[in-house]
C-alpha cells in the first residue's frame, strides 16, 4: 500500500484571494462559513474530500480546486510547507 500523510497547518493568500474572502465575510455568511471547513479540510486531505477536489490545466497546472457552490471555486496551491489560497470567488481566473 501506498500511504500519503498530509497535515499542512499553514495557509497563505494571495492579495486578490484574500480580498475575495475579506468581500465573503461581508456579504455571505453561510458562503464564508463553506470556504472555512473547504480549508480545514484541505489543510488535512488536499486532493481529496468535499468540493470535488480536481487539479488544474494551463496556467493553473499546479493548482487545485474545489467547488465552494454552483458558480464560485476555491483554487489553491500545494507547497511544502503551506498551502497558497489562489482565488475564493468566481470561476478560475473570471472576474
Amino acid at each position: 500500500m501506498n500511504w500519503r500523510l498530509w497535515r499542512v497547518s499553514k495557509l497563505i493568500f494571495a492579495e486578490d484571494a484574500w480580498e475575495e474572502y475579506l468581500y465573503w465575510q461581508m456579504e455571505d455568511r453561510r458562503t464564508l462559513k463553506r470556504i472555512n471547513a473547504l480549508l480545514k479540510e484541505i489543510q488535512r486531505s488536499p486532493f481529496e474530500g468535499t468540493g470535488k477536489p480536481e487539479p488544474l490545466k494551463g496556467e493553473y497546472k499546479r493548482a487545485w480546486s474545489r467547488r465552494i457552490n454552483e458558480k464560485d471555486r476555491l483554487v489553491y496551491e500545494v507547497m511544502e510547507e503551506a498551502i497558497l489560497i489562489i482565488q475564493c470567488k468566481g470561476h478560475y481566473g473570471d472576474k
